[in-house]
């Protein structure tokens, strides 16, 4: 393909993925809000839970994408988004129609989320391998070269010693009593 044509696919694909994750987003969204509000919740609290849930969906698979890269242990995290993905699942359902299809047709859009957000970050750029220079073997020993000009070896002049600061004389009267911590 051409560059010009491989950067209108990319365009494709990139109005493509914002449409499916603003469709899914909102929808998802919407069914958590409401399903918070028909259980008493006020209004911005249905919408803060709804924010709640499907974000952290979001920011948990981006921190196991770093810790996978970084090598650190995944487990609180890969357990903490299966458990927010089914919050936000178990709110698509809760709001479908009591059939097995009004539940299928309800939980597409927190799947079509979580299959876009994993697809998503499971895209790494393809990088070539960095190119190491030139490195001298740790266990090789080179002879050193032949010194032609050597420098004489100066003698080490001892520092002087250290003599200890005269103390001040005392601020305090010796026919004073001395207590700490009481003003008189």
């Amino acid at each position: 393909m051409t560059e010009r044509t491989e950067s209108a696919v990319r365009l494709v694909i990139l109005l493509a993925i914002a449409a499916i994750a603003a469709m899914a987003g909102a929808a998802a969204f919407t069914h958590v809000h409401d399903l918070s509000v028909a259980h008493g919740q006020p209004n911005w609290i249905g919408w803060a839970n709804a924010v709640a849930v499907e974000l952290m969906t979001i920011y948990l698979g981006l921190e196991l994408r770093a810790r996978r890269r970084a090598g650190r242990p995944v487990g609180l995290v890969g357990s903490l988004l299966v458990a927010f993905a089914l919050l936000s699942l178990a709110a698509q359902v809760a709001e479908a129609h009591p059939s097995v299809g009004g539940w299928v047709v309800a939980a597409v859009p927190s799947l079509a989320f979580l299959a876009l957000v994993k697809v998503v970050l499971s895209n790494a750029p393809v990088t070539p391998p960095a190119v190491e220079p030139d490195q001298p073997d740790a266990y090789r020993y080179e002879e050193p070269a032949d010194a032609t000009e050597v420098e004489p070896v100066r003698p080490t002049v001892p520092p002087p010693p250290i003599v200890p600061a005269a103390l001040p004389p005392r601020a305090v009267q010796t026919n004073r009593p001395h207590v700490v911590g009481i003003i008189r």
